[in-house]
């Protein structure tokens, strides 16, 4: 395992954002965006990064000593099939740098996962506040679980949409027993009236959910899907903060609500905010194992696993993005790529266009 002090951070720079990448265990550490006279940062870093007593302890993982940003994980999750940390190497092990300037950074990921070669590409837009992201996994075999984790935070209360889920299932085991406000193994068909623990529903779309919980969810993507999307409008950062995927390849969104439900190190009741939008192909919360047999979410007619065979690659596309909000915005209502453009249309109507690299992902219209 890598050094969990690694402090070498690689960074990319454009004209309309900055980034920071840790080597030593392949997460986002610094994003931020320019829009006119704002720099906006919409990712989260946990509050104990630079704790000395937090870095020395062997006891807790790389990617929770170093928690911040995206990372991406191999499998997602519990890793009980490899001999891996939770969320697996690519999330807990170094990445050898290959390229870095010009807005960009790719890394190799310095382990193999189920036989597998990992490679790491991030770019910045230069004409948007946009982070293009993309993951190339080559070889290996069996069945791998993967996901995207990014974590945003909020300072006050935020407003979730997303693209048309078939599906919401809750988890089958609490992440902390007591301190979860979502029931155990629901199903919903919408967001807005999930089952709560005290047999009320809790509206996803209002955050946040509860006070000192810590709660997961599962959101599967409506069959036909062409782009999938999530976006929270933050009230407080006065902002939109936006999540993309291909959601043939990652046909989930888990939804991780971590509000000060966690009184043991590191997180030691100071985690509170945090949302991850977790994008992915996997078995929510149940681990790999699970995810290559029958569950609950393949129930649904998705895959959880994504297969790996000596002579295949594949690509796992992703995007983060964040605009200032615009007047009268509560939420968003849809968003769409066409011709090189990307629309993201609000509440009221009205919409913003920024320009969007043709072929990313399978165009919308």
């Amino acid at each position: 395992m890598s050094d969990p002090n690694h402090h070498t951070w690689i960074t990319a720079e454009t004209s309309a954002g900055r980034l920071s990448v840790d080597p030593g265990i392949g997460n986002i550490r610094h994003l931020s965006f320019v829009s006119g006279d704002r720099q906006i940062e919409p990712l989260h870093t946990a509050p104990w990064v630079e704790d000395p007593e937090i870095l020395s302890d062997a006891g807790i993982l790389p990617v929770e000593r170093r928690l911040s940003g995206d990372f991406f994980c191999a499998p997602f999750g519990a890793s009980d099939l490899e001999d891996a940390p939770a969320h697996g190497w690519p999330a807990n092990s170094a990445w050898n740098v290959g390229r870095a300037g010009a807005g960009s950074i790719s890394l190799t990921l310095a382990r193999e996962v189920m036989g597998a070669k990992i490679v790491k590409t991030l770019r910045l837009a230069r004409d948007a506040p946009l982070l293009y992201q993309e993951h190339t996994i080559s070889g290996g075999s069996g069945g791998l679980t993967l996901a995207h984790h990014p974590m945003i935070r909020l300072g006050g209360r935020g407003r979730l949409s997303c693209s048309t889920k078939c599906a919401v299932l809750t988890a089958d085991q609490p992440l902390e027993p007591g301190r979860h406000r979502l029931a155990i193994g629901a199903r919903s068909e919408g967001l807005a009236h999930v089952p709560g623990t005290d047999g009320s529903d809790i509206d996803l779309t209002d955050l946040p959910i509860g006070d000192r919980h810590e709660d997961f969810a599962t959101l599967v993507e409506a069959p036909g899907a062409v782009l999938g999307w999530t976006a929270v409008v933050r009230e407080a950062e006065d902002d939109v903060v936006f999540v993309l995927k291909d959601p043939c390849v990652l046909p989930v969104t888990m939804l991780w609500h971590s509000n000060a439900g966690r009184d043991y190190a590191p997180w030691n009741g100071r985690h509170h905010g945090v949302l991850g939008i977790e994008d992915g192909c996997a078995a929510g919360s149940a681990g790999h194992r699970a995810a290559l047999g029958p569950n609950p979410i393949a129930d649904e007619g998705v895959p959880t696993a994504l297969q790996l065979a000596p002579d295949q690659s594949h690509r796992v596309a992703h995007v983060i993005g964040v605009i200032p909000r615009p007047d009268g915005w509560s939420s968003v209502r849809s968003i769409t790529v066409s011709g090189g453009i990307l629309f993201i249309e609000g509440d009221h109507g009205a919409s913003v266009e920024l320009p969007f690299v043709s072929g990313f992902f399978p165009e919308t219209i």
